[in-house]
């Protein structure tokens, strides 16, 4: 027993363990209540629903926030709150783009949680190997802040230069690997992701791709490139490795929820892009000035943060008022008319 509680009071990464045993436990609960309890039968996310289960998560990563307010200090939870604040605003961009995934694929909505659920999966273990080695990196070389702050500013300014351009996943280099790698059937297999069916060459039974499996797989690739992004942008408002990995794993969670409501009317947040180019170059030149020594203040972060994407979310909603809420495979469907 004793040797149980040294371990829990013993730190790992510069934070209590049962910090992290606190942390694990509560997503493990959310997983499984998500899909053992909400999702255990398989149908279609409307828009209210996925509202519900949003609040549901933010209500839970608000209560995570307090109890890290109250257990380490005013500075962590604000740390917390800003940081997950920032993940969610630049991970929205990302909700856009796995929409356009699926409606290039031909994924209904009644599998996309699916697609949605396992991939969470791999953001857990990606962000945790991400936010690692960008925490080892500072810790050795603080100089590589200046390159975290420059590389936001320069990926800011592209955001803003390319806002109007859709992406394009017929020239798509993962997508091109996978057809030429591995054997993909034409149609879904239900809710599969492998299926074994004969090769139409040999007669010989095979592991076939689902494009439910592609979805996946490119919605990972899809995450990995966006965190390359957002993770450095975490470090702007702290290198706590903790905060940086709870607040990011609780935005994801949220924003995963989220997804279906905002794919529901992708072309309302039109503008949407245009404030998150400018809060990445914000953050880029905060994270630019820290090893400078110069610190702006965690809550005006937070404020400031709050207030660009609130503008850029109302400017959004003002300016597409008269137009009906689409997806893009509605868009898509509408051009070939």
């Amino acid at each position: 027993m004793e040797s149980l509680l040294a371990a829990l009071t013993g730190d790992f990464l510069g934070t209590p363990v049962f910090f992290w045993v606190a942390f694990i436990t509560i997503v493990i609960g959310l997983l499984v209540f998500d899909l053992g309890i909400l999702h255990r039968d398989e149908h279609e996310i409307e828009a209210k629903e996925s509202l519900l289960l949003y609040g549901f998560y933010v209500l839970t990563a608000l209560a995570f926030g307090a109890w890290v307010w109250v257990q380490r200090g005013a500075t962590a939870g604000l740390e917390f709150f800003t940081g997950y604040l920032i993940e969610q605003s630049l991970a929205m961009d990302n909700m856009f783009v796995i929409a356009t995934i699926f409606a290039f694929l031909g994924i209904p909505r009644l599998y996309q949680h699916r697609v949605l659920f396992w991939g969470i999966l791999g953001v857990i273990a990606f962000r945790a190997i991400l936010i690692g080695v960008g925490a080892a990196l500072v810790y050795q070389f603080n100089w590589i802040l200046f390159v975290f702050g420059a590389f936001l500013v320069i990926t800011g300014i592209r955001m803003f230069s390319q806002r109007d351009e859709a992406p394009d996943f017929e020239d798509n280099k993962i997508l091109q690997f996978l057809r030429k790698r591995f054997r993909i059937t034409d149609t879904l297999r239900g809710r599969q992701f492998l299926v074994r069916e004969p090769d139409p060459h040999t007669g010989r039974i095979v592991t076939w791709l689902t494009p439910l499996a592609v979805a996946l797989i490119m919605v990972e690739f899809v995450d990995l490139i966006f965190a390359v992004d957002s993770v450095p942008a975490v470090f702007a408002v702290t290198q706590d490795t903790f905060i940086i990995y709870t607040s990011n794993i609780f935005a994801i969670l949220g924003l995963r929820a989220l997804y279906f409501a905002l794919a529901a009317a992708m072309n309302r947040f039109r503008y949407l892009q245009v404030s998150l180019a400018v809060i990445l170059v914000l953050i880029g030149i905060k994270i630019f000035l820290v090893p400078l020594g110069i610190h702006i203040d965690t809550l005006l972060s937070l404020v400031v943060t709050l207030a660009i994407l609130a503008g850029g979310v109302l400017y959004s909603l003002w300016k597409t008022r008269r137009e009906p809420s689409m997806g893009p495979g509605d868009e898509a469907a509408r051009s070939r008319s």
